[in-house]
Formats: structure tokens, C-alpha cells, sequence
């Protein structure tokens, strides 16, 4: 064993002559487990939320999305766009095409994205578990055009799962002006029958602001014929999402975005990975500042210690392996600190999770989840560690051979 090692580790177990030295270490120790437990405690819930959010995919996000790298809409017909029919990991490929429109009902309107699909979308998309209703799902029947709102579409036009008039659709006509004489002259318009079903996803990005029609309504609404905005892809049972997407990306060429449906959330993962950045280094400045505590321990321990310094310099120690007993030291007390930060952190973690300590309000009901979610991973674990110990290795560093200088006459 390294016997600077060996009397570091002595120094910080044994009781010294004054009992304020065992005191400020203790302190010392504490203040960075504290940090440590914070920092624990922390990330695992913004890991909490950011499984929570990958938990609420639904139906509505479909296991790929394909769509133009520049440009809204492109031929339906696109020999590129064929290819993806052929290939065997795919079970079902949907056109869709995607704008905005004015809805109006008897006085009341909002504007809605119509989200023009095809046939084949109930396959793509799996429907049962989000439509209520007395109807059944359909979009095209006896030469009329239906629409399945979003529940809180519904709610803002105070219509039901079923309505008698039809909806009234206005869209801009493509590379026309307003005219303000007759500004209707200047929009397409069209009317939307119930089929007697609305959906719920449970996300106010879908529920409040989409109407589900047929393709070819859509592509007449927006003067879009044979175009169509994206493809979405549903895999055959089993595949792996990654390969795919790579693979079918090596097909599209770089004219085409291939998203999974972490990528088409991006900016909302992309906001959580900013904040859960930002606190990471708020919380690590917290442990530096909990590091200086050492300091004040060391300089203690050292005009303690400075007898058996001089015995030990009388025994052939040089002036650096002095010095690297006190370095032990300090790296001592942050390693301790930072393994019962761990600890307790994963302790609290485990009680959040199992006993929700921490609710998110005092309402039931309000939120999805009644207490704030945690998801410890391992990796964030060993960044932790890792980034305690470093801080606390090299805030120790000049401050011995500072005071080593100065309290020990080197």
C-alpha cells in the first residue's frame, strides 16, 4: 500500500488533538453529499419526465415519418417514394397531407389542422383505444365527406361525437390574394359530416387543434391534387426502429427527413435536455462552493499534524510526499461524501417512487401523474460520481500545496 495513502487514511478516521478538525471534515463531507444527493435526486426526476413523455406516444405518432428536407408537398407518385411499398419490413405505408383551416359552426370557429389520410390509416394507426362515440370510424361515404375531431375541438365549437349540420371548412386558395371586395371568393371552401365518433389522444397538440378526413378532401381543400406532405410508416411486428430508419434513409436519399418519434418530439426533448443541462451545472457550482469547506479542514489538519511532519521528513519523506498525504486527504473526504450522496439520493429516488412523497399538486386529477416521476440511469449515475470527484480532487489541488508552503515551511 502507498504509505502516503496509508497515513491519509489514518489522519481521516483517527481523532485529532482538537476536536473541531473531526468537526469541519465531518461538515465538509455532509456539505458534498448533500450536493451529491441533490444532484442524484434531480436528474433522475428530469428523466422521470422525459420517460413520462415517451410513455404518452400514441397512435397519433407513427413509428416513422417521412418527409421533404425542403418543401411542403410532393407528388404522391414519386418514384422514390414507391420504393418504400417494397420493402418487407414495412406493413403499412400512409400518405397523408397536412394544413391549416378556418372551421365555422353555427357563430363559432377555430382554426384546426385537417389531416388528410388514406384508407389504410386505421391499420397505420390502431384508433380503438382514442375514439368515443356511438358511431364508427370513417372518412369517406356516399359521396360525402366526414371528419373525426379532436375531443377539445369539439369542446370550443360546443358540438358533440355526433352533429347534425356539417362543419364548414375554409382554406386560402393557392397563389391567390385576398380580395377584399368578397373575401370569401378568395378562400375553397367545404363541409365535414359526423361519422358519430370523436378522438382523444390525452395531449392538447392533437386533441385541440386536429380534424381527421379523407386524402382526397384534403388535397381538394388546399388545391393539392395527386401531393400529399408525408408518409407515415408503420413496421412489421419485431423490427428495430433504428435499422429501419437508417435503412430507408439510405433508399430516400438526403432529399427526405426519416423521424422516429423521439425526433418528431424533438423540440420538446430537446427543451429537457437543455434544463436538465442547466441544472446539472447549477448544481455542480453548489458542489464547488461545499468544496471549499475542505479547505479549512486541511489547513487545520495541517498545523495538527506538523509534529509528525517534522518525524517524518527525520525518516527520509521529501517535501511532495508530505504534501500528497494532505492530497489524499481531501480526495478522501470528497469521495466519501460523494458515494453517501449517491446512496441516499437512490434511497430518496426509491421512496418517490414507491410512496409519490412529493405530489405535483393538491388537486387529484389535474396532472397525468399525481407525483413527480423518477427514473434513475445508470449513466447519470457515473457522471455524478465521476464529476463530484473531479470537482473535489481539483479544488484541493492548489490550496495544499498553497498552505503546504505556507503552514509547513516547505
Amino acid at each position: 500500500m502507498n504509505w502516503t495513502f496509508f497515513f491519509a487514511r489514518r489522519y481521516l478516521f483517527s481523532r485529532r488533538s482538537h476536536n473541531a478538525i473531526n468537526i469541519i471534515s465531518g461538515i465538509s463531507a455532509v456539505g458534498i453529499a448533500v450536493a451529491t444527493m441533490a444532484l442524484v435526486c434531480t436528474l433522475s426526476v428530469f428523466n422521470g419526465f422525459q420517460d413520462l413523455v415517451a410513455g404518452l406516444f400514441t397512435a397519433f405518432d407513427p413509428q416513422l415519418r417521412v418527409t421533404l428536407a425542403e418543401g411542403r408537398t410532393i407528388e404522391a407518385d414519386d418514384e422514390t417514394l414507391l420504393r418504400l411499398g417494397l420493402m418487407p419490413r414495412i406493413e403499412v405505408v400512409t400518405p397523408v397531407l397536412e394544413d391549416q383551416a378556418l372551421i365555422v359552426q353555427e357563430g363559432r370557429q377555430t382554426v384546426v389542422t385537417i389531416k388528410g389520410v388514406a384508407d389504410n390509416y386505421i391499420r397505420q394507426a390502431n384508433l380503438d383505444e382514442l375514439l368515443y362515440g356511438d358511431g364508427t370510424f370513417f372518412l369517406q361515404a356516399n359521396g360525402q365527406e366526414y371528419g373525426v375531431l379532436g375531443i377539445q375541438v369539439t369542446s370550443r365549437l360546443g358540438l358533440g361525437a355526433t352533429f347534425d349540420q356539417p362543419l364548414q371548412v375554409y382554406a386560402p386558395r393557392r397563389g391567390e390574394r385576398v380580395n377584399m371586395a368578397n373575401p370569401l371568393s378568395s378562400f375553397n371552401q367545404a363541409e365535414l359530416h359526423s361519422p358519430g365518433v370523436v378522438f382523444m389522444v390525452g395531449q392538447a397538440e392533437y386533441d385541440a387543434h386536429y380534424i381527421l378526413t379523407s386524402l382526397d378532401f384534403a388535397r381538394n381543400l388546399f388545391d393539392q391534387p395527386g401531393r400529399i406532405s408525408a408518409l407515415e410508416i408503420r413496421l412489421q411486428e419485431g423490427e428495430d426502429v433504428s435499422s429501419a430508419k437508417k435503412e430507408i434513409r439510405q433508399l430516400l436519399g438526403p432529399g427526405f427527413l426519416v423521424q422516429d418519434r423521439y425526433e418528431q418530439q424533438e423540440d420538446v426533448f430537446r427543451i429537457m435536455r437543455v434544463e436538465k443541462l442547466i441544472s446539472y451545472l447549477f448544481l455542480t457550482f453548489i458542489l464547488l462552493v461545499a468544496c471549499f469547506n475542505i479547505i479549512g479542514s486541511l489547513s487545520m489538519l495541517m498545523i495538527d499534524k506538523k509534529a509528525d511532519v517534522q518525524t517524518l521528513r527525520s525518516l527520509g519523506a521529501d517535501n511532495d510526499d508530505i504534501c500528497r498525504i494532505f492530497m489524499y486527504e481531501g480526495r478522501l473526504i470528497s469521495l466519501l461524501g460523494a458515494l453517501a450522496g449517491i446512496v441516499l439520493g437512490l434511497f430518496l429516488c426509491w421512496l418517490q417512487q414507491t410512496f409519490g412523497l412529493v405530489s405535483m399538486g393538491d388537486q387529484s386529477g389535474t396532472f397525468i401523474v399525481e407525483a413527480y416521476p423518477v427514473s434513475v440511469h445508470f449513466g447519470d449515475m457515473l457522471l455524478i460520481l465521476v464529476t463530484v470527484v473531479a470537482v473535489g480532487w481539483i479544488s484541493v489541488w492548489y490550496p495544499v500545496h498553497y498552505l503546504s508552503r505556507r503552514l509547513l515551511n516547505r
